[in-house]
């Protein structure tokens, strides 16, 4: 049996077990911390929360509902996480990302784990910092959408198999660690549908074409495995099927392949799209790029199963299959971060600490363009952000990279000194750092997509048995921070399927409203400003309680 290759760790680089758990305590409080501060935006965490929380007000743990319609679009676990977190922690914006927080923090544990368990404890700690400290990773941990739930399960599922598969394995761990990549499979199926197959699947092809390796299929463990995959991810699949007859083809043949082939999801973007995505979200470690290509292309000879090439596949295999689909979102590539990561881990532990140095010139001075503009601010103001709402954001990324600029300038100073470690860390540490506050001061400017103070300001008119309505204009955090849904006045969207179910809980036309707001003696609405200026042109009383750059909320007087 081959014996895993482990890079040897110089003795000054590695640090006490008691100030490993203390990096570790830190890291947990500064990333749950920061995770109920702002709040809830448009359109996704709006969406996501509303739905959770309509899931539980219903009592419905079968049947997604958005403001009271069918939707179908993501599959369910997502949403079963963030109804137990509203019952846990109760209705909040902590409990609203709580899922992504705590999967974000898994998933820097998983590379962790594995990293040690592949190449040594250093590699794991040094995995562990990449991951914590890439941008794109802690960024999507505190927003609140499906991606990180996502990469969770695909990064545990890249993890178990790199662990089964490696030579030295024993036949337990094999078996154990394969049991574990299945069932990640399904929880990654049911956090966002096919892809949770697809790239797994897709990534051992393609490994073994590029290397003709094959023995690799005949220990997965097919039979238990797939006993596993189906007992965890089938049931709902087939319930939701049985009770709404219409989920396989909406679901299965719109969701995923019309939406991958075609721009129906009016989400299309050039093939660089993600370009520049990768190279922010990689921050700060963007430049490593082109050293992690050549580790993942180098064959260990004393290894039959390669990892490192296996990450590299993966990777990008990620990156393209994205960038060909016609559907995109910037969170879309979020999975291959963590197996960046892991290259990360293997090229720190090998390279010079004095190469190092010039990797921290592009984050630094990214930062420094940031701090170096914040004066300027004045000049990206317009109509719909005005320069009252980005004066406080522009001053959290000032602090944001002072945050970032003193640690790199520690970490220049000890990685002359052969301090690799410990100027990783101080990396990973100012990045976090500087992520979270400027993610913190965008809440001034998030509030122009965020109901919160909208809801604070129309609730004392609020009667027990207002109707509100959204006309010509759907803000997705509008039913949760209200607590209640909201009747849909011509606006379509992502409602189509739902409102074909259910064509008497909306209504097509403005004057289908107009008549209604008559008619009832209490009443409440959200319109932009265009709708409200024909709404007062033909006279419908309205009493204006809330205006901003972008929408108008009025009540019936």
């Amino acid at each position: 049996m081959n014996e895993p290759h482990r890079p040897a760790a110089s003795p000054n680089e590695c640090p006490r077990r008691p100030w490993v758990w203390l990096g570790w305590l830190a890291l947990a409080a500064i990333w749950f911390g920061s995770l109920g501060y702002r709040a809830l935006i448009h359109p996704d965490e709006g969406r996501y929360a509303s739905i959770s929380l309509e899931m539980l007000q219903r009592s419905d743990w079968l049947t997604p509902h958005l403001n009271g319609f069918l939707y179908f679009e993501k599959p369910i676990l997502q949403y079963w996480m963030g109804a137990a977190s509203f019952a846990v922690f109760g209705i909040n914006e902590f409990a609203a990302r709580f899922w992504p927080g705590l999967t974000g923090f898994l998933t820097v544990i998983a590379v962790a784990v594995t990293g040690r368990r592949l190449w040594g404890g250093q590699a794991g700690l040094f995995a562990a910092l990449a991951a914590a400290g890439t941008t794109w990773i802690i960024g999507n941990s505190h927003f609140l959408t499906l991606d990180m739930g996502l990469t969770l399960f695909l990064t545990v599922a890249l993890c178990g198999f790199l662990v089964a598969q490696r030579d030295e394995a024993s036949d337990a761990e094999r078996r154990n660690a394969m049991w574990l990549t299945w069932a990640a499979m399904a929880g990654a199926t049911l956090s966002k549908g096919l892809v949770g197959l697809v790239i797994p699947g897709a990534t051992l092809v393609l490994y073994s074409l590029t290397t003709w390796q094959w023995a690799f299929w005949r220990r997965m463990h097919w039979l238990s495995g797939l006993i596993i995959f189906f007992a965890l991810a089938a049931p709902w699949f087939v319930a939701v099927s049985l009770k709404n007859p219409g989920f396989f083809d909406f679901f299965f043949i719109r969701e995923h392949f019309q939406r991958f082939l075609t721009d129906e999801a009016k989400r299309t973007g050039a093939f660089y799209y993600f370009v520049p995505i990768l190279i922010v979200g990689l921050l700060p470690w963007t430049t490593l790029l082109p050293a992690l290509c050549n580790v993942g292309l180098r064959r260990e000879p004393r290894l039959t199963f390669q990892p490192l090439r296996l990450l590299l596949i993966w990777s990008i295999f990620v990156f393209v299959f994205f960038s060909i689909s016609k559907s995109k979102l910037p969170s879309y590539i979020l999975p291959m971060f963590p197996a960046l990561a892991l290259l990360m881990a293997r090229y720190f532990v090998e390279v010079n600490a004095e190469r190092l140095k010039r990797h921290l010139l592009l984050p630094m001075a990214f930062w420094l363009i940031l701090l170096a503009a914040v004066p300027f601010v004045g000049r990206f103001a317009s109509p719909d952000s005005p320069i009252e709402v980005l004066t406080p954001f522009a001053h959290a990324i000032a602090l944001a990279a002072l945050l970032f600029l003193v640690p790199a300038l520690a970490a220049w100073r000890l990685l002359g000194r052969g301090r690799k470690l410990a100027a990783v860390a101080l990396i990973a540490a100012g990045s976090l750092a500087a992520v979270t506050t400027a993610s913190l001061g965008h809440d001034s400017y998030g509030q122009l997509k965020s109901s919160k103070a909208v809801v604070a300001k129309l609730t004392p008119y609020l009667k027990p048995d207002s109707q509100i309505f959204s006309v010509g204009y759907y803000e997705q955090s509008f039913p949760y921070y209200l607590r209640r849904n909201v009747t849909l006045v011509a606006y379509t969207d992502e409602f189509s399927y739902g409102q074909g179910q259910e064509p008497q809980r909306w209504m097509p036309k403005v004057e289908q409203f107009t008549a209604r707001w008559r008619a009832i003696p209490h009443a409440a609405a959200m319109m932009s400003s265009n709708t409200y200026k024909e709404l007062q042109q033909q006279g419908l009383p309205m009493q204006l309680v809330y205006q901003d750059a972008r929408r108008v909320v009025v009540v019936k007087p």
